[in-house]
This record gives C-alpha cells, sequence and structure tokens, in this order.
C-alpha cells in the first residue's frame, strides 16, 4: 500500500514526459468520493506565450462532451418534448427515406447506420482547419443516399447521430443547443467554466491551444469547425468534478436516480445482443471491477473521463497534444489508486520449457492483409527486422507477441490488442473496447485500374486518378496527390481510404465503392472523357 507521498511520486512518473516548459500536456484530476484526492497540470497551454498549464484551464472534450447530450436527450423526454422511440425523421424531415426507421434511440446507442460525418468530410476534402458553418455539416449529411447497416443491426461509432441529437434537442427546445445544455445541465450544477466551441470568435479565459507534434517540436492544431451535440464543448477539471458528482446524487431533471439508471443503461442490437455503450458512455468491467467512461479526440485536443462507481474513484485527464493518450494515462492513474482490488485475468499455461529458455512464439500466423467484417477497415501485419508491424487506419504501430494467438502495440498512443481466432480470423480491439472482426484477404494479383475523373453525388466531389509509370495516385478534389496501394485484385487503398474498384461486363472499370471506417459502400462513377 502507497503512502499520498509515495503514491502521487508515482502518478507523477507516468506524466513526466510531458512535465516540462517546452512541451504541451495535459491536466489531471483524481476523484475519490466526491472529493479532488490529486489534481496536477503538466506541460505547456501555450507555447508561443509560456503560459503553462493549470488546473484551471479550458480544454475542449471532443467526444467526452456527448454524455452531456445524452443527458438531454433525457431531460427533453421527460418534459414530453420527445420519446426516444420516435423516428428521427419526425424531426428532420430533411433526411431521406432509407427504408427503416431510425429512431432517437438508435443514435444514441451508435446503431442508426448513419455515415460518420468527420469520416465524409476528409473524404469530401473538407479540412478540418477551415471553419463551417452548421447548415454545410448538415447538408453533407442528408445527401447521404444510404446508410452503412440497416439500424439496430450492427454497433458502429458515427458522430452523425449525436450532431443530429443536437438539432433534434434545438428544434424541440426552441433555442440553441449550447443554450439548452446550459440552462438544463450546466447551470443547475454550477459547472460555471464550461462552455462551447459555437463560435470561433469568443475569448474563453484560460482555454488551452492545442498542438501536434511534428519533426523538431509541435505545431498548432485547433479548428474553427465543430458539431453541436458530438462535441464542442470545452471545461475544467473542476467542472467535470461537479458533473461525476451528480452521477451518485442526482441534481437534474425529475426522478433522481432514476435519471441516472437510464443512462448507465446498455443498448441492445436487434439480434438481442447487448453492448457495451450506454447514453454516452462506455460500461465494461476493467480486471474485475466496472469501468465507466468515454474518450474524447478534437483537433489536437484528447480527453478522457473514466468512473469506476463502485469504488467512488475517478479520474479526469484533459490533453492539448495530439499523440498523448487520456485514456491509458488515466487507466494507470486509477490501477495505482485501486491496485489492492484488481483482479488479474487468470495466467495461462505455464510454458513446458525451463524456466531459463525463452519460449518461442510464432508470429508466422499473423502475417498478411485483413479486411473488417462491414469492408470499412483494413489491418496489414507485416515483418520487421524488429519484429512485427500492424498498419490500421493509415498509421503503422509496432507489435509484439504476448503468447501464440495475441499481439499488443508496443510504445504507441492507443492501446490495440490483436487476437487469432483460427487461422484467418483476427479480433481487434481498441483501448479495451469490444473488438472488431476481420478476416483474411486472399492473395490475388492486382488488376489495373483507369485513370480518370471519378464522380459523387453525395460528396459533390470528383477524385482524379492519374498514374506514374506503374503507380496510381487518388487526388480528392484539390488536395495534394496520394499513392493508391494495391491490396488484393481489385482493391486499393490510400491511408486509411478503401477503393473497391468494379467493372463492366467487359472488363472495363465502371467506378468504385470508396470505404472509409465508418462510411462503407460510398458509390464513384467514372465519368466520360472530354477528349
Amino acid at each position: 500500500m502507497y503512502t499520498m507521498t509515495a503514491l502521487t511520486d508515482q502518478v507523477d512518473q507516468l506524466f513526466a514526459a510531458w512535465d516540462k516548459p517546452d512541451t504541451p500536456g495535459c491536466v489531471l484530476a483524481v476523484i475519490q468520493n466526491g472529493e479532488i484526492a490529486y489534481s496536477r497540470a503538466y506541460g505547456m497551454a501555450d507555447l508561443e506565450r509560456n503560459v503553462p498549464l493549470s488546473v484551471a484551464s479550458v480544454l475542449d472534450l471532443g467526444s467526452t462532451g456527448k454524455q452531456f447530450t445524452a443527458m438531454l436527450m433525457l431531460l427533453l423526454e421527460q418534459k414530453g418534448l420527445l420519446s426516444l422511440t420516435d423516428s428521427i425523421q419526425k424531426y428532420i424531415p430533411e433526411l431521406p427515406d432509407y427504408g427503416k426507421v431510425i429512431t432517437i434511440q438508435h443514435l444514441i446507442y451508435h446503431t442508426s447506420g448513419l455515415r460518420d460525418y468527420t469520416t465524409l468530410m476528409y473524404t469530401a476534402n473538407k479540412p478540418f482547419e477551415n471553419r463551417y458553418d452548421d447548415h454545410e455539416l448538415f447538408d453533407l449529411i442528408v445527401r447521404q443516399k444510404n446508410v452503412n447497416f440497416p439500424p439496430g443491426e450492427e454497433f458502429l461509432y458515427s458522430n452523425t447521430g449525436y450532431l443530429l441529437l443536437g438539432v433534434i434537442a434545438q428544434r424541440v427546445g426552441g433555442k440553441s443547443y449550447p443554450d439548452l445544455v446550459r440552462e438544463t445541465i450546466l447551470e443547475p450544477l454550477g459547472m460555471k467554466h464550461t462552455t462551447f466551441n459555437d463560435t470561433f470568435k469568443r475569448i474563453v479565459k484560460n482555454r488551452a491551444l492545442a498542438y501536434s507534434p511534428v519533426e523538431g517540436g509541435f505545431e498548432t492544431d485547433i479548428s474553427f469547425c465543430g458539431g453541436y451535440g458530438d462535441g464542442a464543448l470545452l471545461s475544467t477539471v473542476g467542472d467535470l468534478l461537479l458533473w461525476d458528482r451528480n452521477f451518485y446524487d442526482n441534481h437534474l431533471g425529475t426522478g433522481g436516480q432514476e435519471l441516472i439508471q437510464r443512462m448507465l443503461t446498455l443498448g441492445t442490437l436487434n439480434s438481442g445482443k447487448e453492448l457495451d455503450y450506454a447514453f454516452g458512455l462506455f460500461i465494461r468491467e476493467h480486471k474485475g471491477l466496472q469501468l465507466v467512461s468515454h474518450g474524447g479526440a478534437w483537433a489536437g485536443y484528447r480527453a478522457e473521463m473514466l468512473r469506476f462507481p463502485d469504488q467512488h474513484l475517478s479520474v479526469i485527464c484533459l490533453a492539448n497534444l495530439a499523440n498523448l493518450s487520456p485514456s491509458t494515462l488515466a487507466l494507470q492513474v486509477a490501477e495505482l489508486y485501486l491496485t489492492d482490488q484488481l483482479t488479474e485475468p487468470a495466467p495461462s499455461a505455464a510454458p513446458t520449457t525451463p524456466a531459463d529458455q525463452p519460449v518461442a512464439i510464432n508470429v508466422s500466423g499473423f502475417i498478411g492483409s485483413y479486411r473488417s467484417t462491414n469492408g470499412g477497415s483494413l489491418v496489414e501485419i507485416t515483418p520487421t527486422e524488429s519484429g512485427l508491424s500492424m498498419e490500421i487506419m493509415g498509421y503503422s504501430f509496432a507489435v509484439q507477441a504476448v503468447n501464440d494467438t495475441t499481439l499488443k502495440t508496443v510504445d504507441a498512443p492507443i492501446d490495440i490488442e490483436v487476437t487469432a481466432q483460427g487461422d484467418d480470423t483476427l479480433a481487434v480491439s481498441l483501448q479495451a473496447q469490444a473488438p472488431s472482426i476481420f478476416h483474411r484477404l486472399a492473395v490475388a494479383a492486382a488488376q489495373a485500374i483507369t485513370p480518370g475523373d471519378y464522380y459523387s453525388d453525395e460528396l459533390d466531389i470528383t477524385y482524379h486518378l492519374t498514374l506514374d509509370g506503374e503507380q496510381p495516385f487518388v487526388q480528392r478534389g484539390y488536395a495534394p496527390k496520394e499513392a493508391l496501394k494495391p491490396i488484393s485484385g481489385n482493391l486499393y487503398a490510400s491511408g486509411f481510404l478503401i477503393f473497391e474498384f468494379s467493372r463492366d461486363a467487359g472488363g472495363e472499370v465502371e467506378g468504385f465503392d470508396l470505404f472509409a471506417d465508418r462510411v462503407v459502400n460510398l458509390r464513384f462513377k467514372r465519368q466520360a472523357s472530354s477528349s
């Protein structure tokens, strides 16, 4: 058992890399029994003006703010302004008829199938550094003719769902989303330092700037764009303490703790399978204890707020550096405080080799290319001089074998675990969340693609495909061109974008379907040559 000084020293060691006057960093708060047991700031809020971070610093919560939107919907339902089982077209008739009813509850649980608007922004070459009005993002959403899957069939995280919750709230509440959240949640709880990124012109006292690492240092990484409902909430660890307390003693709406129990109600799929997602919150078990959490990322900001409710322990970590992982760090801090209460998974069978002889782990079976069940993501595992490398979502990570069936990332900003399920299937889990299933792709020679222009009316953008020798390139509108990497047959990739080319009866390329993690089957048609 640590003394408090020894314990906080252990905590500080976790953040030593950012506890310097020349780097961005983060703000930490540990809450025990409704009070802050330890809080500290590490690093700088503003590198240009030499302003250090402090426990009063205001940072963007990113998706950690989704729980506020979920609570708002419950409060609006209490007032009789909507029902969570209502069709969203009742409030947003601009949306197409997708053939199946999408309810407000589908949006809350990420089971709507609606394409993620942030991914659509990237595919439509809408840089996050630019300013977009709400109606521009809304127009992009309502132009989508298809969904990723029928509502209720799958869970696929979608910022679109929560942005539309914000739209619905505004339409039934008769006020702006920020005003509704302020009046129904922030003011009753006394959260005086929490505000919104609804206009980039607003001066926010104690706001920390955000950064991304570049060679030799850092560059600013802020966004003037932010959809209401899925994010755009700015706060402090002190204000989030008040939000955390409310989960144990609710002062919002009516019904007391019954409202909190609804917030913690897990979603289910049409099949009856229970999700690990509630109202803007992930709920799962961690080493024998129940864990309630949600991370966030927007521009260079990163956030995590996690709670072990039975132990009355919460950890908040708000960062202003894109490659810092508050989720990993917050969990490590929690484990220091809960070390006597955690249970480790049962150890695997002891090796039969002598203790002084290393156990050889065969990793060759992992090597290959894999595609997710919904087609939206690729995983490629390749050998390197030092071991294995895994490419996922356009990023490369070093991975090492834990045993014959499990790989884990090494020194990565996010924790990824890969588990083999037979020879041709992988289960890939990010940040200990429910795994996604990937299936091995057959090795096939790449089929030649046809240069030219390919248009999507859902994005209102033309992709230009060119060849430099035998190397194909793609240019999204006027963005810089990017190399297309052959994967297998008609399948190509560029970063986290997947291109699946289709051909007519004569074998000529007629277009492609674009897949991009939270967006699938986005159709591009080859345009007739103007020559």
